[in-house]
């Protein structure tokens, strides 16, 4: 090995609890089957790994929480059934608080789901071939992907290994069916598997190379009794196409096809990760460094090697530094990389060239190549609900019942209708309207660029609003900008409760994320097509001063930029020193575009 495994020190806690846990059955089992509305904490950090995570409203006050759960599915690529909607739909009704919300990593969360009904509500989605598993824990999550639904080879290839990555690297503990349904197997196999089955998935995860990625004699094969250090990200795209923010996982794959046209390989980068700690200089967003190309038919071992290095090298010391991250930056890339050959047995070839990535959120009417369409609906935040005259959910369950479509979730928390008869165009469209779901030419690019976290009410680190806040923030942002005479500008806007870093703030050309009650940090400087990270700017903004940070700064914006520069490379080039001196010697209302 380039670096000895770490010695064996105390083990902490949470390592501990899973070692403990029996591959992920203790002590949730127990706990689950008790007559209380909560679980203890051990519980609760083995229940991630099934895909739930216990919440309560904090607005509620009491010395009794009020608990409930929030329910992740995995769903590789962001795929959604008809019949899995129509579920989802269903259970939300009668078991959730009555909507359904997309996330940042393409699935749907369901919340507001009572302790007593969790089994019920896993174990149907678990039926219908589809699962919760691995949606949360520190396994490998939800494997995103490029979510245009184009008929060629390098989107089917993006598509097709999304699948594979997400049954390479999915849990192999019984606890899931042990647990969910009493130890029987799910009535159907999980549609993802059914769409990779060519591959011999198992095989190759079992197969051992003999220099050290397979943990022997194992119910876990690849994670071992301790799982990985910490969560873990894999998203897929293809050349110019960063619709999935792809710097910022763990591993992100690039298709490359050959001379034939056909899939010759990936270019692979590494050590992505948003996550970050307010005052704790050693935690910070990364974007992910490229590591190389590999051959489609090495991809499937030098994947298992990357995580191999990760699962034995990683810091499970400190757990604010055990993404892998924080180990590429730490040793470097090229260090990095000859511990995952190390483990691969061969060297890892150069980068091929691609072309230049762009941002595309694939909204609208398009053609996907092979007589059909498919529809881009932008939702709000990813909440899908129905509220007053603006009726999503039930719009969205009337297209499936109607036309039986095929959904898919986007990493920018919308949606895309696919496979759409041309024939069918008008009538999509009729249904929309009809329930009061606005075309998107009505849509604000602002809004149709913005992501925000759920934060509060429920989600427990929150430590002030987003989701409920940023469309006032949007609209505020908006008659500044007008009012400045930058209308047309179009800013890539994201939000969070916490540094968590849930919606990737990090990447944006302006962020606000949560630092306390009512105040945000404000970073500048993002990508306009998310290959960078911001920096920060201001460490306090309280709500109320939105309007007086930020016109200084479109100020500088418009007397100092360069022709057709976007407003996050203007930061990014400028710097935060430059902004600042200009802030404080800005007179208010000076400055506006010509008209």
């Amino acid at each position: 090995m380039v670096l000895e495994k770490p010695l064996a020190k105390k083990i902490p806690k949470i390592e501990q609890l899973k070692l403990d846990s029996d591959h992920l059955v203790n002590p949730l089992r127990e706990q689950l089957s008790s007559d209380e509305m909560g679980i203890s904490k051990d519980a609760y950090q083995i229940l991630k790994y099934h895909g739930s995570y216990m919440q309560s409203n904090r607005e509620i006050k009491g010395k009794t929480k009020d608990f409930q759960f929030m329910l992740r599915l995995k769903q590789p690529a962001g795929d959604l059934s008809p019949d899995l909607y129509r579920l989802l739909d269903d259970l939300s009704r009668d078991y959730g608080q009555g909507d359904l919300r997309a996330t940042t990593r393409q699935c749907f969360q369901m919340h507001g789901i009572r302790k007593g009904n969790l089994k019920h509500v896993v174990s149907s989605i678990m039926n219908i071939g589809s699962s919760t598993v691995g949606a949360c824990g520190d396994v490998s999550r939800n494997v995103m992907c490029t979510p245009a639904p184009f008929q060629n080879p390098a989107y089917d290839a993006a598509r097709e290994w999304s699948k594979v990555c997400a049954e390479l690297f999915r849990p192999m503990s019984p606890a899931f069916n042990g647990i969910w349904l009493d130890g029987r197997q799910p009535a159907k196999p999980s549609v993802w598997a059914a769409d990779v089955q060519k591959y011999n998935i198992d095989q190759v995860m079992y197969h051992d190379n003999g220099r050290g990625i397979i943990v022997k004699n194992n119910v876990e094969p690849l994670y071992g009794d301790r799982y990985l250090p910490r969560k873990f990200k894999i998203g897929i795209t293809v050349p110019g196409d960063n619709s999935l923010d792809i710097y910022t996982n763990d591993i992100g794959l690039v298709v490359v096809l050959g001379s034939d046209g056909q899939l010759e390989g990936f270019n692979v980068m590494v050590g992505g990760g948003m996550g970050r700690t307010h005052n704790k200089a050693n935690t910070f967003a990364r974007a992910a460094d490229h590591l190389g190309f590999v051959p489609k038919e090495d991809c499937m071992e030098l994947l298992k090697s990357i995580v191999a290095t990760q699962r034995d090298h990683g810091n499970r010391e400190v757990r604010a530094n055990a993404r892998m991250k924080y180990l590429v930056h730490t040793v470097g890339i090229d260090a990095f990389k000859k511990l995952v050959e190390s483990y691969f047995g061969k060297p890892i070839q150069k980068w091929h060239p691609i072309e230049d990535f762009k941002y595309n959120d694939w909204m609208g009417w398009w053609e996907q190549g092979d007589g059909k369409l498919f529809y881009g609906q932008h939702v709000e935040n990813g909440r899908v609900k129905d509220e007053g005259s603006f009726r999503l959910k039930s719009a969205i369950r009337a297209l499936v019942d109607r036309y039986n479509i095929e959904t898919i979730i986007s990493p920018t928390q919308s949606l895309i209708f696919t496979g759409i008869n041309p024939q069918d165009k008008a009538g999509v469209d009729t249904i929309l309207r009809e329930h009061g779901v606005l075309p998107l030419e009505q849509v604000d690019p602002l809004n149709r660029l913005a992501m925000s976290c759920p934060a509060l009410p429920l989600c427990g680190l929150a430590q002030t609003e987003a989701e409920r806040i940023m469309p006032s923030y949007l609209a505020r942002i908006r008659a500044l900008l007008n009012s400045m005479n930058l209308s047309d500008e179009e800013i890539l806007i994201r939000m969070t409760g916490c540094p968590n870093g849930c919606a990737r703030p990090y990447m944006a050309e302006l962020a606000f994320v949560g630092d306390g009650p009512k105040s945000y940090q404000v970073w500048l400087g993002g990508s306009p097509v998310l290959t960078r990270t911001a920096y920060p700017f201001m460490a306090k903004m309280d709500v109320d001063a939105l309007e007086t940070t930020l016109e200084p700064i479109l100020a500088m914006f418009i007397s100092d930029r360069y022709q057709f520069e976007q407003f996050g490379d203007f930061c990014h080039r400028v710097g935060p020193s430059a902004i600042e001196y200009f802030t404080k010697n800005y007179i208010p209302g000076s400055v506006k575009a010509s008209a």
